[in-house]
């Protein structure tokens, strides 16, 4: 696995794998052809079908501005080896093609390319969840640990700016109110929650101020703001929401939150290293089911439960996602996403209740989730990954039909 850094990027929104990938290929592809007369980039199956919504064509154009440059969208195509691929070519004066790179934005803004410096290469020794708690047991380590023995000198500097960027991105969340941009006329609900959530009683309060921190940040990231993926654009909210929910209310250190940033970053990489984060491949349960049971393994960490109880929470959190499609109405991270990322950062911290109460022990594990997840979303349809195909998507369409 690599390094967990590269889980936690750092970029602005909706999409990582729609807006982060490409801008990142388009500008490794210009660097490589800078003197290219023209580029002509082609666009396959998921990234074609939701791009526009997602602000592909926008990132595109700008690494590529000044350029003449052209998009070819192909919904009804695919690349042989993940639905979000890409062709770049780069073109001489007579049009003729003088290069041509063909490459996958897989998840999490990573693309299959992705070859890492040698300073930045990570290679944990465990691949499953179930060498984890072994070594876990055997050493006396929590999994924060593990990942500090794996990491370089800087990591831990890298999570400070992690969590300072989740921060600042709920705050700007919290207090901006107004209707984003798409057309679908979405109005930003954080403040208003955040507002009703701090009038209430106990009984509603906590609920609806992780609630607000985790629209907050769904919101930015719909606006384009800076957010980090966790592990994607689309599910960023949940893991932010959570952490500064359980500091809040249980006054932890920033340390510690970074700490549990470290135990959610290895239950995520375990994830995309085993099965995957990518909404185009599996559906939304890599996506929004990820940050959930990085969130619930996050949160059993800080509220003092053992490996086992961090174990069990992400299992929950991820398992009670199965199945989830991935169908955004109009090809915008807005409708379902900004209300997942809501209801998945409850849903976490109940996971994490119940984990601690139940005390870790349970029957299916999280790695054998993991492969239910993955079976799964390769067994969905198309039009329910990340096509707006499908689903609310098509009911949506539906409905403005009539």
């Amino acid at each position: 696995m690599q390094s967990i850094r590269h889980l936690y990027r750092i970029g602005t929104g909706p999409s990582s794998s729609h807006t982060m990938g490409p801008k990142r290929a388009a500008e490794q592809f210009l660097n490589e052809n800078i003197d290219a007369h023209a580029f002509h980039v082609t666009l396959f199956r998921s990234l074609a079908s939701t791009g526009k919504g997602h602000l592909t064509d926008v990132a595109l154009a700008e690494v590529f501005s000044g350029r003449d440059f052209k998009i070819t969208w192909k919904p009804d195509e695919d690349l042989p080896e993940h639905p979000n691929g890409m062709r770049f070519e780069a073109l001489d004066a007579s049009k003729n093609v003088i290069t041509m790179w063909e490459v996958y934005s897989i998840g999490g803004g990573a693309l299959s390319s992705d070859i890492t410096d040698e300073a930045d290469r990570c290679t944990y020794p465990f691949s499953s969840m179930e060498a984890i708690l072994k070594h876990c047991e055997s050493s006396g380590q929590a999994m924060w640990e593990i990942v500090n023995e794996h990491e370089d000198a800087s990591f831990w500097s890298y999570l400070e700016k992690v969590w300072v960027v989740m921060k600042e991105a709920i705050q700007r969340g919290v207090v901006t109110e107004g209707v984003l941009p798409g057309g679908l006329g979405v109005s930003r609900k954080a403040w208003a929650f955040l507002r009703k959530a701090r009038l209430s009683s106990e009984y509603f309060k906590h609920g609806g101020i992780v609630s607000a921190y985790a629209l907050a940040v769904a919101e930015e990231n719909a606006a384009n703001g800076i957010i980090v993926t966790a592990p994607t654009c689309g599910s960023c909210g949940t893991l932010p929401a959570v952490l500064k929910h359980i500091q809040e209310t249980t006054d932890c250190s920033d340390k510690a939150i970074h700490r549990a940033l470290a135990t959610a970053g290895l239950i995520g990489n375990l994830i995309q290293h085993n099965a995957s984060i990518s909404g185009a491949e599996v559906g939304c349960q890599g996506e929004i089911g990820s940050a959930s049971a990085m969130a619930a393994g996050a949160a059993v960490h800080l509220l003092g439960g053992t490996v086992q109880e961090v174990e069990y929470a992400a299992e929950m959190g991820l398992e009670h996602h199965l199945g989830l499609t991935c169908d955004p109405v109009a090809g915008l991270v807005q409708i379902p996403c900004i209300e997942r990322n809501a209801f998945a950062a409850r849903r976490a911290l109940a996971c994490a209740d119940y984990a601690i109460f139940a005390g870790g022990n349970h029957r299916i594990s999280f790695d054998e989730v993991v492969n239910v997840m993955q079976e799964t979303g390769c067994a969905l349809p198309s039009l329910y990954r990340e096509t707006s195909e499908g689903g609310l998507a098509a009911a949506y369409r539906k409905r403005a039909l009539k």
